[in-house]
């Protein structure tokens, strides 16, 4: 049985991964996330998934590890987690009536098993026109505080959402689709790998 680690302390990840049907245990990197709006936003969330990936992958050299990490972008703007309640408010009021993106990379490491498998997925969200009360009214209920770009589908601010062009779980910070093929090409069994089998 192959050890399976989540570099990750998200609920919502430890969710969706579990939805896959591997048995798991949960190890949150210490990996430090920056951003860089020098370089391509694909490129920087497949770096940061891959490092803290490997920060913990360095402590359990047998195991898989799986590291993840989600922002939005938006006319060459990468948006993080809102550092305040009037961060979040302007985040909110720049995306509304537009499409951004969601990019979340991923990456699988086991050393001693010569595994290293990095990727990313990436869907358009296109936000509808709200007025700056209902912004004000979500950002006081506390959600956008710990979620990329200030809003979290899996939660309240779905209301946010006119459309979505993508693997939605990629805005949760887990695309299953995605990590299903990359556990695969490590060797390891999930329930979506058996259900393309049946």
């Amino acid at each position: 049985m192959k050890r399976v680690i989540l570099a990750s302390q998200s609920t919502w990840r430890q969710q969706l991964l579990a939805s896959v049907g591997v048995e798991f245990e949960v190890i949150p990197s210490n990996f430090e996330e920056k951003l860089d709006e020098s370089r391509d936003a694909v490129v920087v969330a497949k770096e940061l998934a891959l490092g803290k990936a490997q920060d913990v992958a360095e402590k359990y050299p047998d195991a898989y590890v799986i590291g993840a990490d989600t922002f939005a972008f938006y006319e060459g703007k990468q948006i993080g987690k809102p550092a305040s309640p009037t961060q979040a408010l302007q985040t909110l009021k720049m995306l509304c009536g537009n499409t951004h993106q969601i990019v979340t990379g991923v990456a699988i490491v086991s050393i001693h098993n010569n595994i290293r498998l990095v990727d990313a997925s990436v869907v358009d969200m296109t936000f509808g026109k709200h007025s700056d009360e209902e912004l004000q009214a979500y950002v006081d209920t506390g959600d956008p505080m710990d979620k990329a770009g200030a809003y979290g589908i899996q939660s309240k601010g779905d209301f946010l959402v006119e459309r979505i062009t993508g693997e939605p779980n990629t805005v949760i910070g887990l695309p299953t689709i995605l990590l299903a093929t990359m556990l695969e090409k490590a060797g390891i069994t999930t329930t979506e790998t058996r259900t393309k089998e049946l």
